[in-house]
């Protein structure tokens, strides 16, 4: 797949345990789990919508529409943390394990739990799997009497479960020199339909930062200061107030109405009204 970076008009990550466990045993199983879809442009083009702050490769680059929760989650599992530029709970990939005596009908993937995992070798820290191989999880399995009637079974379930790694995942490509920031958004919104839903705030602020590529961040600090003060807001709706006394104008428009430009003048005047 090569290096593929996140556009600015992403998300963060807002999966739960139960998704990514759904996520894993239909790898296990060797299920599809959707295409990847990535924009290749120029990289001129890309720059100023991609996030964090360091330098994409010349020429061309990829950025990722849609597949942000399936790779974000395979990459923390995988490499045992979140992956750069992360906004989320990474709760939600970690202490992943697998249970290499399960019920074939049943999900093998569960989050550790002490009282039935801690030094049963028969469950195994997925990302250990990942990064150490199956040799030292077979051992104890081989050494121990108890487990040799259903060895053969044992290796091939702990084989399955490391090769996620390996898969492949389908990639499809948007591509061509019609196909602005603005179409891709417009992609992007109708792909993003499906899954765990964008709300009207998410789909208004995409557009958004595609104009404003700081929109998110900006926005971010803005809340956060604002909830301090007891003005709480949730995306797509205007500024509510927790106590009713206070009747200051919203410094926010309802987003899904906002034109960037408006949203950008509207948070520098609130750094001086709050």
């Amino acid at each position: 797949m090569g290096s593929v970076a996140l556009p600015e008009f992403q998300r963060g990550y807002v999966w739960n345990r139960d998704q990514v466990r759904n996520l894993m045993d239909s790898l296990y199983r060797r299920h599809p789990v959707g295409s990847l879809l990535v924009w290749v442009t120029q990289t001129d083009q890309a720059a100023d919508h991609a996030r964090g702050e360091g330098q994409l490769a010349a020429g061309v680059v990829k950025l990722l529409l849609d597949g942000q929760q399936r790779i974000t989650s395979l990459y923390g599992i995988i490499r045992g943390k979140a992956p750069k530029f992360f906004d989320g709970n990474a709760q939600a990939f970690t202490g992943l394990y697998f249970n290499v005596d399960h019920d074939p009908q049943e999900n093998p993937f569960e989050f550790y739990s002490p009282r039935k995992m801690e030094g049963n070798p028969l469950w195994v820290n997925v990302t250990h799997l990942m990064q150490r191989g199956i040799g030292e999880f077979m051992q104890p399995l081989f050494t121990n009497p108890t487990y040799q009637p259903k060895l053969n079974d044992y290796l091939n379930r702990i084989n399955a479960a490391e090769g996620i790694k390996n898969i492949d995942l389908h990639i499809e490509e948007v591509t061509g020199a019609d196909k602005t920031v603005d179409v891709v958004v417009d992609i992007f919104n109708k792909v993003n339909s499906g899954g765990t839903k964008l709300s009207k705030g998410d789909l208004a602020l995409a557009k958004i930062c595609a104009e404003y590529p700081e929109a998110r961040d900006e926005l971010k600090k803005r809340l956060n200061k604002w909830s301090k003060a007891g003005f709480y807001f949730r995306h797509g709706a205007t500024l509510t107030q927790h106590q009713r006394h206070r009747h200051q104008r919203s410094p926010l428009l309802r987003l899904q109405h906002c034109h960037h430009r408006s949203l950008q003048n509207r948070l520098k005047r609130s750094r001086t009204q709050h």
